[in-house]
């Protein structure tokens, strides 16, 4: 009945680009129980079998677009089976990119599949399926109320076939599309039928741009965005539009991926996808909190629409600025496929939410703190992020810290020997987001905006003392100036303290002994961490004891008094995406103040005397938590 009714009403209320589709109106519970392993994550694990006695002569697979024989940057494709006699619950169709990929059964590869997660079987398709859906998705087909009379005697029907039609969404991913139709479900699967290739309209076009900040003058902004052309395109850009900048281009390949001497790893094998090219481009001589607009692309490949993007305040001024922060949001299907390898339930809701709050023109900047796209060697979804985040992250300075799903590969230099990243081991994540880093594979790095300075370090590099991390950090929180940017907040992935523990999401301890010395010594205002999905904020907290909790305003709103400065106050913001943790029921430490179970995000506003913060919760739009940290300006330390 749920997937009936978004059928309904999408008959009725088309998609645009600025509005959810209504297949994903409710997309947390439509995502939920797919965001771990799932039997189409597994599906590289499983025997591939021969299909029994063929469906019949009558089976067709019709791609329907809107371009005919071509494909959109961003459409809604139907997809047409007819001619089934025997309609089935394990029919399913899937999205195949490149068209030419290899889906039959690879059982001689068995070794290479163990990071799949499934032990158990062989695998099955050679090439990973973007997404895929069941026939049963639509509400007509196991009752065959769409049906056909494929042969007569006299005025008799004797061969009747029935006939389904399923929706995908489909972005420009750069590589021809096919479709492909099995039987069996996901367990048992067997091929009966493939579309013709597809091609995009424009496989070069330029898309996804997203913005970052390169310093903390404000003077200047990096562009970058993909497209299926290597040769150097330009951003034009200013209030008129006049000052061109053109990029550099850079990518990666399947040789770039990790894996180990036995065990290849999705990136390097199944889950592999060309990512095109990545263009790049600084504009420059622009001033601090002005608004501009900008088109990139080329004459030859075509022009992104005219976008407008506001720059922040600059680092050490006196304006106001407003942010948002938030870690795991990866990202969801927008349509009713709800089968990806990997998906984040609340993601579309909190872009959504977020979004809103960028068009009002409320906010700076962003800050997203590891677990970026979670796409884990299956380089596609790398795709489907950008084209998710685009409408918040092409407007103003999307900031990001590297977190374990984009960097943790064994035997790669990560602190820890785990396969989070499926074999991207990073090379992807610092292709597409180029922070004002400390080198290749250094992502920590330091900026200011306004009243606050951020020191943004990798949770998933070394971090343990006379390390280069280390002496950064030391370095860089040692040279703020405090009576320029009196607010220091300190963001890294992987927290120091969460109610959850003995998990691989709950806190390591060596990070916390090498590194929780350094914000004290500093007097850090705020630790900011994900990879915890949920929220949690603490009191003045240092070696697991309260050295200070705050007060209540007039207003009811808790508040730390920094003018006498004790510990710094941490927060857990994992929630923007990633299937929710459970806190426990009982036991709860004394430093935990308050732990919330709900998707959003955290929403800042600093001025030189205070830092408010709020727990916004994405499906309402209503505060969850609200917190306050003050200080006047003569008693900022030094």
């Amino acid at each position: 009945m749920f997937k009936l009714l978004f059928l309904l009403i999408s008959l009725f209320f088309p998609y645009s680009s600025s509005s959810l589709h209504p297949l994903v109106v409710d997309s947390e519970k439509l995502h939920l129980n797919s965001t771990a392993i799932s039997d189409f994550r597994l599906l590289n694990r499983r025997s591939l079998i021969s299909c029994p006695i063929n469906l019949n002569p009558y089976i067709k697979l019709e791609v329907i677009s809107k371009s005919k024989n071509s494909l959109l940057d961003e459409e809604f494709i139907n997809v047409v089976v007819t001619g089934v006699s025997i309609p089935s619950i394990d029919h399913w169709v899937a999205l195949i990119t490149p068209s030419n990929a290899n889906v039959d059964g690879c059982p001689e590869n068995k070794a290479l599949y163990l990071q799949t997660g499934d032990l158990s079987s062989l695998p099955l398709l050679c090439h990973y399926p973007v997404k895929a859906v069941y026939l049963r998705s639509d509400p007509d087909y196991l009752r065959c109320k769409k049906r056909e009379c494929k042969k007569r005697v006299g005025n008799n029907c004797v061969i009747q076939t029935c006939n389904a039609t399923v929706s995908f969404h489909v972005i420009n991913f750069r590589t021809d599309v096919e479709v492909a139709m099995f039987g069996g479900g996901f367990t048992s699967p067997c091929l009966y039928l493939r579309s013709h290739p597809l091609p995009f309209l424009n496989p070069n076009a330029p898309l996804y741009g997203h913005l970052s900040s390169l310093d903390s003058t404000a003077t200047s902004m990096r562009l970058s965005w993909v497209s299926g052309n290597k040769n150097p395109q330009q951003v034009q850009y200013g209030k008129d539009g006049t000052i061109k900048k053109t990029s550099l281009v850079s990518t990666f390949s399947q040789n770039d991926m990790c894996d180990t001497p036995l065990i290849q790893s999705p990136a390097k094998d199944f889950g592999w996808h060309d990512p095109g090219f990545i263009h790049s481009a600084v504009m420059t001589q622009l001033q601090p909190s002005t608004t501009y607009s900008y088109r990139y692309g080329s004459d030859s490949v075509g022009w992104s629409n005219q976008t407008t993007f506001r720059t922040p305040p600059a680092g050490g001024g006196g304006n106001d600025f407003h942010f948002i922060a938030f870690g795991d949001m990866g990202k969801a299907p927008l349509d009713s496929s709800s089968v990806e390898h990997y998906i984040q339930p609340g993601s579309i809701s909190v872009v959504e939410a977020m979004k809103e709050e960028v068009e009002r023109g409320e906010i700076d900047g962003v800050f997203h703190i590891g677990d970026i796209s979670y796409a884990t060697g299956f380089l596609v979804e790398w795709d489907f992020f950008l084209h998710l985040i685009n409408p918040i992250a092409s407007r103003l300075p999307y900031m990001t810290a590297i977190g374990n799903h984009e960097r943790d590969y064994v035997k790669s230099g990560s602190v820890y020997s785990l396969t989070d990243s499926g074999g991207e081991c990073g090379v992807p994540y610092e292709t597409y987001f180029q922070m004002p880093n400390n080198g290749k594979d250094k992502p920590w790095y330091s900026i200011e905006m306004a009243s606050i300075h951020f020191t943004i370090i990798s949770t998933e590099h070394n971090f343990s003392i006379n390390s280069p991390q280390y002496e950064w950090m030391k370095s860089d929180m040692a040279s703020v100036n405090r009576s320029r940017t009196p607010w220091l907040i300190f963001m890294g992935h992987r927290p120091m303290y969460s109610s959850i523990r003995g998990l691989p999401t709950s806190v390591d301890h060596n990070f916390v002994d090498e590194v929780e010395p350094l914000p004290l010594q500093y007097k850090v205002d705020l630790a900011l961490f994900g990879h915890v999905h949920n929220y949690e904020r603490t009191c003045s907290v240092f070696e697991d004891n309260c050295k200070a909790m705050p007060f209540k305003d007039s207003n009811g709103i808790d508040t730390y008094d920094h003018n006498n400065y004790t510990a710094p106050v941490h927060a857990i913001i994992g929630m923007a995406g990633f299937k929710l943790d459970e806190f426990p029921p009982f036991n709860v430490e004394r430093w935990s103040l308050v732990r919330v179970k709900k998707f959003g995000y955290l929403r800042g506003h600093a001025t030189m005397e205070e830092l408010s913060l709020e727990m916004v919760n994405a499906d309402t739009r209503e505060v969850e938590d609200s917190f306050k940290i003050i200080k006047s300006s003569n008693s900022t330390p030094n």
